[in-house]
C-alpha cells in the first residue's frame, strides 16, 4: 500500500456543543493565524512516502471558522507539499451557522470540491438541546448559498436517539436532505462522552433506552432508503453511488496520513497519532515529531473489523488476495454460530445485517476470539 489520503484536524469551534468529544478550542484570530503556521511546518517536514493525493479531509472542530484566506493558504500548502489528482476528493467540515458566502466562495477557488455540514436535526427545539447554534431555516439557507456558490457534492449529519426524538422527526431531517439536494448522508446514535457536558446533566435519561435506539436506528435507515439514499456503512448513506471517498480508505484499510492535533495516521504498518495539545504544536519546529505511537496495523483481524463496519462487508475473494496466507475456514465457522439475522455468510462473502449493526461489537468480537 501507499498514502494517499491526507486528514487535517482544525481544533477550533466557535463554541463548544454540549455532546461533542472530539478535540477543539475557541476560535481566536493570532491562534489560528499561529496554528496556520504550524499546519505548514508539519507538512513540509512530513517524513513520509506519501504519493499523489486522491482524498484530502478538513476535520474539526469547524473548519470553516478559519475563514476563506486561511483555508486557501492551506490548501495551497497542500499543493505545495503533494501531487493532488485532478478528480481528488476535498471535503472540508462546515458548520452552518459559520458557512458564510465569502468563505464558501473562497473554499470553491481554492479547489475544494466537497461539504459536510453538521445538520443533526430539523426541528429547532432538538437543535436548541444539542447546543447547535442554527434553526433548518438558517441551516437551509446555508446549503442553498453553499450550492449558489458552485458546490454539487454536499453531506450531512444527523443525530438520532436524541432526547424526545420520534420517528416522524427523523422522516422530516431526512425529507429536508432529499429536498435540499444531499447526496450523501452521515446518521450517528447520540453517545454520551464521558467528559462532556451531557454527561455531566446525565442526559441519558432523557433519551431512548436501547430498544428504543435500535427502534430509531431500524426507521431512519428505512426513512432514508425511501428518499433514495442506499446504506453502505453502520452510519453512512449515499445516492448514486456518491460515498464518501476519503472515509471509505479508513474502512477498507488502507493508509492516511494525519496532521494536527489528536489527528491519527496509519503508514507502513504503523498507527500514530498526535498528542491532543495544541500549545505543543505550535512550538514545534517538526510538528511530526510529537507523534506517539498507537501499535501496528493493517493485519487480517483489523480488516475484517473495518469491512464488517460496511454493508459489503468481507468479500472472500478480496480477502484471499490481500492476506494469501490467511485461512477463512475458522472464521466461516464461527460465523454460523452467530444467531439469525445478524450475519449474512454466503458464498461471496461476509456482511452485518442493520440487526447485526446494532450489536457489531458483540458479533464482530465473536468472530474474532
Amino acid at each position: 500500500m501507499c498514502c494517499d489520503a491526507l486528514y487535517l484536524h482544525i481544533p477550533f469551534c466557535e463554541s463548544k456543543c454540549p455532546y461533542c468529544d472530539f478535540y477543539s478550542v475557541k476560535a481566536d484570530d493570532d491562534l489560528m493565524d499561529r496554528y496556520i503556521d504550524a499546519l505548514e511546518r508539519a507538512l513540509k517536514t512530513q517524513p513520509y512516502r506519501v504519493r499523489r493525493l486522491d482524498t484530502v479531509y478538513f476535520g474539526g472542530g469547524t473548519p470553516s471558522v478559519l475563514g476563506g484566506r486561511r483555508l486557501t493558504r492551506l490548501m495551497d500548502a497542500v499543493c505545495r507539499t503533494f501531487a493532488v489528482s485532478p478528480d481528488a476528493e476535498i471535503t472540508v467540515e462546515c458548520n452552518p451557522h459559520s458557512a458564510l458566502e465569502p468563505v464558501l466562495r473562497a473554499l470553491r477557488g481554492a479547489g475544494v470540491n466537497r461539504l459536510s455540514f453538521g445538520m443533526q436535526s430539523a426541528d429547532d427545539k432538538q437543535l436548541c438541546t444539542l447546543g447547535r447554534r442554527h434553526t433548518a431555516e438558517g441551516f437551509a439557507f446555508a446549503v442553498r448559498t453553499a450550492q449558489q456558490c458552485g458546490f454539487e457534492h454536499l453531506s450531512f449529519d444527523l443525530m438520532l436517539a436524541t432526547p424526545g426524538q420520534t420517528n416522524a422527526d427523523i422522516e422530516s431531517a431526512v425529507k429536508l436532505c432529499a429536498r435540499l439536494g444531499a447526496e450523501h448522508v452521515s446518521a450517528y446514535l447520540l453517545k454520551i462522552e464521558p467528559g462532556t457536558p451531557f454527561a455531566a446533566r446525565h442526559i441519558e435519561a432523557e433519551c431512548p433506552d436501547e430498544d428504543g435506539q435500535a427502534d430509531l436506528y431500524l426507521y431512519a435507515i428505512e426513512a432514508l432508503a425511501r428518499q433514495g439514499y442506499g446504506q453502505y456503512e453502520i452510519s453512512n448513506f449515499a445516492r448514486g453511488g456518491c460515498i464518501a471517498r476519503h472515509n471509505l480508505k479508513y474502512w477498507d484499510g488502507r493508509e492516511y496520513l494525519g496532521a494536527g492535533p489528536a489527528a491519527h495516521s496509519f503508514i507502513s504498518g504503523r498507527r500514530f497519532f498526535f498528542p491532543r495539545d495544541l500549545a505543543a504544536f505550535l512550538q514545534a519546529d517538526e510538528p511530526f515529531a510529537l507523534c506517539v505511537g498507537d501499535g501496528p496495523g493493517g493485519g487480517v483481524q483489523e480488516y475484517i473489523l473495518l469491512r464488517l463496519r460496511l454493508t459489503e462487508g468481507v468479500v472472500w475473494e478480496t480477502l484471499a488476495a490481500r492476506f494469501p496466507g490467511y485461512d477463512a475456514r475458522a472464521l466461516r465457522e464461527k460465523a454460523r454460530r452467530i444467531p439469525g439475522g445478524l450475519l449474512v455468510s454466503d458464498m461471496r462473502g461476509l456482511r452485518l445485517t442493520p440487526q447485526g449493526f446494532l450489536v457489531s461489537n458483540a458479533v464482530i468480537g465473536q468472530l474474532l476470539l
